[in-house]
């Protein structure tokens, strides 16, 4: 069980540093090809570009699956909006946004 589990953190580590480099050497290419023609920029390196992808996830969150938690949070607050009483779906729209949002437009003002 233990090297079935070893060997299964090995693939993942190679696919990991297979895209890593993979990924660098196209946003180097794309990055050669485009910007300095358009802007006048500079070349970058391999190591420069692996810097700006990992730039990219910090700034930007990319990279990661879609689907999971996601669609996890989505079918939960739908089986929850399921089980609301209209009393509570109305609670529910005053409180979201402190009043302000798309959540509002149905509700009157409270006098």
């Amino acid at each position: 069980m233990k090297q079935h589990r070893l060997l299964k953190v090995i693939k993942i580590i190679l696919f990991v540093i297979v895209a890593a480099v993979v990924l660098g050497f196209v946003v180097r290419g794309l990055w050669n090809v485009l910007i300095p023609p358009i802007f006048g920029w500079h070349t970058i390196t391999f190591w420069q570009a692996l810097g700006l992808l990992i730039l990219s996830k910090i700034l930007f969150g990319g990279f990661h699956r879609h689907g999971g938690g996601r669609d996890h949070w989505r079918r939960r607050m739908k089986e929850r909006w399921e089980q609301m009483t209209p009393e509570q779906r109305e609670q529910f729209r005053k409180g979201m946004r402190c009043g302000r949002g798309p959540f509002t437009a149905s509700v009157e003002p409270q006098p």
